[in-house]
């Protein structure tokens, strides 16, 4: 059984196109993993990711690292998101960590995401290790950068670790620092079982497929748990946790991250952000999340001959493991039934769109995007407006 003084949960965050996934892959070298890397960014996992050369969606993976004296250490990683239509998934993935890795190019400095995502970070308490990358650049500029980490977020210059995730200098020392700084998870295995959903996904054989972080307690196959907010009860029919594909495990300790398969085929079932537990009486849920607030709005149509209904199954499923997609019924004179759809940005719906088509064959007409209007009746009450339809 793993003890949580082995384990150390961090994720890597920073500006888009500052290395986190070449870094994570060179966290995978260390874990042994090198030999099965065939391709770079081996965690954007999603074609479209690997097309754009961005990183879409959170993707976590379990790696041993070998200590000297026969030391097993477990480091959870979390890779993220560096675009800002994406920073839901970062939060969600520091809420499963104790500490990450603050990733800055030394060619580019200090950017707003890096910002965004440091407060983001130092709000939930996690423990971060500033890291400046791609010093090998002979355009590197790493004493400016040192001084903007300094100035900007107050880290002592002996604080500050420098590498070169594409040549791998510095990150078998870095690794050390993980160990060494970040804190293993409070985690207390005698407690009532309690565990974060910070993702879930849909599998077509499976159903919904959680995956969570073991807060108290330990979850093995076989066992009866509840999720908090809809009161739904089920039978643990597959746990494990993430290698490079999902790996089968009997059992699941306080301060492990893994996943959970209930058999349940309505993906409405499992909500992000909530609490798995186990059966014994009144337990407390978990904090989860705030619900992001969408900043751009648009209609999603099915093309000709595409039923309304399949439209609705893709989006569901899709907003099982996208919580920042919200979308209602919207109806057109011209094109029919559809959806009324809220993003965080364009990329976001850009990328919805895209794998609506890819991953569920459902084609789609976009209308103009909008924001959201506030109005202003003559009796003083507000009323806020997302389509243009609902104008009064």
């Amino acid at each position: 059984m793993i003890e949580a003084a082995q384990i150390r949960n961090f994720c890597i965050i920073a500006h888009v196109d500052h290395g986190k996934s070449t870094l994570a892959d060179r966290f995978l070298e260390l874990g042994g993993l090198k030999q099965r890397i065939l391709y770079e960014q081996v965690l954007d996992s999603n074609p479209i990711e690997r097309e754009r050369g961005i990183t879409i969606k959170l993707a976590p993976i379990c790696l041993e690292y070998q200590l000297p004296g026969n030391h097993r250490q477990i480091f959870n990683l979390i890779d993220t998101p560096g675009h800002v239509d994406f920073s839901y998934e970062v939060s969600r993935a520091l809420a499963a960590c104790e500490g990450a890795i603050l990733l800055v190019d030394a060619t580019q400095g200090v950017q707003a995401q890096t910002l965004a995502h440091a407060q983001v970070a130092t709000n939930l308490g996690l423990t971060l290790i500033p890291v400046i990358n791609k010093i090998d650049l002979d355009y590197a500029n790493v004493n400016q950068t040192v001084r903007h980490l300094v100035e900007f977020f107050g880290f002592r210059e002996s604080e500050i670790l420098n590498v070169s995730a594409k040549t791998g200098e510095g990150v078998e020392k870095l690794a050390q620092e993980v160990i060494a700084r970040i804190p293993p998870p409070k985690a207390i295995e005698q407690k009532e079982l309690r565990c974060l959903v910070f993702n879930s996904v849909y599998d077509a054989h499976q159903g919904a497929v959680a995956w969570i972080r073991v807060v108290d307690g330990s979850i093995a196959r076989g066992d009866i748990v509840k999720l908090a907010m809809t009161d739904v009860q089920s039978k643990v029919e597959e746990l494990g946790i993430f290698k490079l594909n999902r790996q089968p495990v009997p059992i699941l300790t306080a301060g492990q991250v893994g996943y959970v398969v209930l058999g349940l085929k309505d993906a409405r079932l499992v909500k992000i952000g909530d609490t798995l537990t186990g059966m014994a009486g009144d337990i407390e849920p978990l904090p989860g999340y705030q619900t992001p607030r969408p900043v751009v709005y648009l209609g999603l149509y099915p093309a000709s001959g595409d039923d309304p209904q399949r439209l609705r199954d893709a989006l569901e499923k899709l907003a099982l493991s996208d919580s920042s997609l919200i979308f209602s019924p919207e109806y057109s004179s011209v094109l029919g039934q559809g959806f009324r759809c809220g993003f965080l940005g364009l990329l976001h719906a850009d990328i919805t769109q895209e794998r609506l088509e890819r991953e569920f064959k459902v084609e789609t007409f976009a209308t103009t995007p909008s924001v959201s209007f506030a109005v202003i009746f003559k009796d003083g009450h507000k009323e806020e407006i997302v389509s243009a339809t609902k104008f009064p």
